[in-house]
């Protein structure tokens, strides 16, 4: 899997994650290998931003140095971070457009799976528009408006459109359909923390 390094200036990078690899390392020595490490060995000083999931696809930036990486996860944190995702579902989705706002927690039992929890699960905002339909799929455009941990995975499964590919909430014939998860962050905006500029990236949908 070779580094795909989309933009690159003296604060920041931004990069195309392949499917199949860790964001940032794991515990143990056999999950040292990660696109954080694969990043520093030519850059050294930079520093991961947020997380994509290891079966997830797609765009994911990254900071050159402590204080960048603040000023950058400011943005995500007041929801400055225009981010899009295009995903393949289960099944006919019948809506066009719209939201899943459900509570989140992790099912501690069967980490790393997250459920919904009305009682202890942290508010989580997802939205989706319907693309087309493909077969007994869906293509969708997915808005993560929170950050929770397989949001958009476990929204997608509350609404009985799992994303096909998911190890932990497609059904048995959803999982088998894809080779991996077809889940792949495509759209990335923020004005540049810097001098304001307005930056916009894109990346092509692999599926």
């Amino acid at each position: 899997m070779s580094l795909a390094i989309l933009y690159v200036d003296a604060h920041l990078l931004v990069v195309d994650k392949p499917a199949g690899l860790l964001s940032v390392p794991g515990r143990g020595e056999d999950k040292q290998d990660c696109l954080t490490a694969r990043v520093q060995a030519e850059f050294p000083d930079a520093l991961a931003v947020h997380r994509l999931d290891m079966a997830t696809s797609g765009l994911m930036l990254m900071a050159r140095g402590k204080a960048m990486q603040s000023a950058l996860s400011r943005l995500f944190e007041q929801r400055r971070m225009d981010k899009a995702y295009e995903a393949m579902l289960e099944g006919r989705l019948q809506a066009e457009a719209g939201f899943v706002e459900l509570p989140l927690i992790c099912d501690w039992p069967n980490r790393p799976r997250q459920m919904v929890s009305f009682e202890h699960g942290k508010p989580s905002l997802s939205e989706f528009r319907r693309l087309g339909l493909e077969g007994e799929a869906s293509r969708v455009r997915l808005i993560p408006h929170t950050g929770r941990s397989h949001q958009l995975r476990v929204h997608m499964q509350a609404i009985g459109h799992p994303i096909l590919g998911d190890e932990f909430y497609a059904t048995p014939t959803g999982y088998a359909a894809a080779p991996r998860l077809l889940l792949h962050a495509c759209h990335l905006a923020f004005a540049h923390p810097a001098d304001g500029r307005a930056l916009v990236f894109g990346s092509t949908v692999p599926f």
